[in-house]
């Protein structure tokens, strides 16, 4: 087990599950860790992940991909030291659509990566998020507030799975001594997403490059603090080879309005496109900025990448993709 996420330390591990492996960030995670001279077993069910976003790891040395759905108890054939779990729907195109696949990976999804970790006596790291803090009446969000979540509102099937996750994974290692950490991933953006998955980044880029209007919600007033992959990756990674349990936020403490994101992307890439403003869903955060002072200061890591870089390199992505 590896102590620092330092230049002169870097982590490794023998062999780590993530699970989610196929989707946005656990497709990262895996090459990652695959650069770090892990083997790696990835575990999807790709109900929301693609083979696409792991195809350049098939056939690599140490890159397994495992086709399972987490809400069935599963395991792998060799001994874990670290298991990822990243397994859910995380935007709302789909954990609207797939309401209660949502909660039962938050679920059972958890229940049974946990005892994976538990019998291959594995560091655990549970993927939750900023939603976990609602539509926050604290600004910036830090680790001590509980948040403001509607239980019962359309998003209440992804924020509570991911909190009840949570509880759980505080619980299995009450009860059980397992190794867990929790980390509060906040908007993170990058290749790879999925140009209609709901979410403001890609759907504002896939637009803007088809020259059509971008759609901002409401006035365009509320704010998120974006953070690109590769700062989150490293934030996750650095969590993993600590002994805290979290949660810990990992995000970009820089905030930006929608509207703004919506002109930032249209300039970025040299679109004509123009903004036109739709209704604003049930329950949308108002306000959303991690404080990471904890990340800071325990894991000394903070974001490297700027918003304009970040959205350059996406774009890129994305108008390549467009292209081929």
């Amino acid at each position: 087990m590896v102590t620092s996420d330092s230049a002169a330390s870097a982590p490794s591990w023998a062999h780590a599950v993530v699970t989610g492996g196929a989707g946005f960030v656990g497709s990262h995670l895996c090459s990652a860790l695959l650069a770090r001279g892990a083997t790696v077993t990835c575990v999807d069910d790709f109900c929301t992940g693609t083979p696409e976003n792991v195809a350049h790891l098939m056939g690599q040395t140490g890159f397994t991909l495992l086709r399972r759905d987490v809400t069935e108890p599963f395991d792998v054939e060799r001994p874990a030291d670290l298991v990822l779990h990243f397994a859910s729907p995380a935007s709302p195109a789909d954990y609207l659509r797939l309401p209660l696949h949502t909660l039962e990976t938050g679920s059972l999804g958890t229940r049974n990566a946990l005892a994976l970790a538990r019998r291959h006596g594995a560091r655990f790291v549970l993927a939750s998020t900023s939603e976990a803090y609602g539509d926050p009446q604290q600004h910036p969000q830090n680790e001590r507030y509980w948040g403001n979540v509607n239980p019962v509102g359309p998003r209440s099937v992804y924020d509570e799975a991911k909190r009840f996750g949570e509880a759980l994974t505080v619980a299995e290692a009450a009860s059980n001594g397992t190794d867990t950490a929790v980390v509060r991933l906040f908007n993170t953006y990058g290749p790879r997403m999925r140009g209609h998955d709901g979410r403001a980044v890609p759907t504002f880029i896939r637009q803007a490059l088809a020259g059509e209007p971008l759609t901002v919600t409401g006035d365009g007033a509320q704010t998120r603090s974006l953070a690109y992959i590769d700062d989150t990756v490293r934030g996750i990674l650095a969590m993993a080879a600590s002994d805290l349990r979290g949660p810990v936020n990992i995000g970009n403490a820089d905030e930006i309005t929608m509207l703004d994101l919506a002109h930032k992307i249209i300039q970025l890439a040299g679109s004509r496109s123009t903004v036109e403003f739709i209704g604003r869903p049930t329950d949308d955060p108002a306000v959303r900025c991690p404080d990471i002072t904890l990340a800071r200061g325990k894991l000394q890591w903070a974001p490297a990448v700027s918003a304009d870089e970040g959205l350059a390199r996406t774009i890129e992505w994305f108008r390549a993709r467009a292209a081929a």
